[in-house]
């Protein structure tokens, strides 16, 4: 694979690369969070990671930066809460301003196209304020940037769940630690699962609103909200290969 993580380039090498705006830098967006008692508490980063190294490597002049690693609040509903040990989160204001400052300084190196690939729900609509904030700026200074905001599994399609799925799809809503992230992890990160530990869970039903402070009884003790046996590495393959081709068939 050539060269595409900016943090193992020399200065002058990323100078040469990012001349006259020539390269689009895409910037993992993650979170340190539980992911039941089977899985790392990285997935959030490290499947963005990935999925981000690929495109950078199969598409035209683009560069991975560092990833940013503490996300966004875990919410119940969502990420079975902030209160799991090893859960370690950060405000929205905090994540909108970091996100901002490191795409501010990109910006000022003379990159002027950013791909944000989100990797942990709860980030979204801070990453959509950081983005909106800094294009805002640089109109103002006169000065054109374009940001993709993009979050992996919106590249996954009806007919890969069906394969996935093929007892029924259960919704988007549960899938923390379920069997599409557990699927990635084992084809990109298998030393980092362990299957003899997984719990087998029903998905998890919620009523329809949030209470705080959140109520831990919500969320099964093994923190997933839905099972993750049926996981594979075979399914991980899959959906990786839809989610990376999909991107680079956009954004290329």
């Amino acid at each position: 694979m050539k060269n595409i993580k900016i943090e193992n380039l020399d200065w002058m090498t990323y100078k040469e690369l990012t001349a006259q705006g020539r390269c689009k830098i895409i910037l993992p967006v993650g979170a340190i969070e539980q992911h039941g008692p089977h899985m790392s508490l990285n997935p959030d980063v490290l499947i963005p990671s990935h999925i981000g190294e690929q495109v950078a490597a199969r598409g035209d002049d683009m560069l991975v930066a560092p990833p940013i690693s503490y996300g966004y609040k875990s919410q119940v509903k969502s990420g079975g809460g902030n209160f799991f040990p090893g859960t370690t989160c950060v405000s929205g204001a905090s994540l909108e301003n970091y996100v901002f400052d490191v795409l501010q300084a990109y910006v000022n190196h003379g990159n002027r196209e950013f791909i944000l690939i989100n990797g942990h729900f709860e980030n979204s609509m801070h990453l959509c304020e950081a983005a909106d904030r800094l294009v805002n700026k640089c109109q103002s200074e006169r000065v054109s940037i374009k940001i993709y905001l993009l979050s992996y599994w919106d590249f996954i399609s009806d007919g890969t769940i069906e394969k996935v799925f093929p007892d029924g799809f259960t919704g988007w809503a549960v899938e923390h630690g379920g069997v599409l992230e557990t699927s990635i992890m084992l084809k990109i990160h298998p030393e980092l699962v362990d299957m003899s530990k997984a719990v087998d869970v029903e998905p998890a039903s919620f009523p329809p609103y949030d209470v705080f402070p959140p109520d831990p009884s919500w969320v099964a003790p093994s923190g997933t909200l839905s099972s993750p046996m049926k996981a594979t590495a075979e399914k991980g393959e899959m959906i990786l290969e839809e989610c990376i081709s999909g991107i680079v068939s956009h954004l290329n």
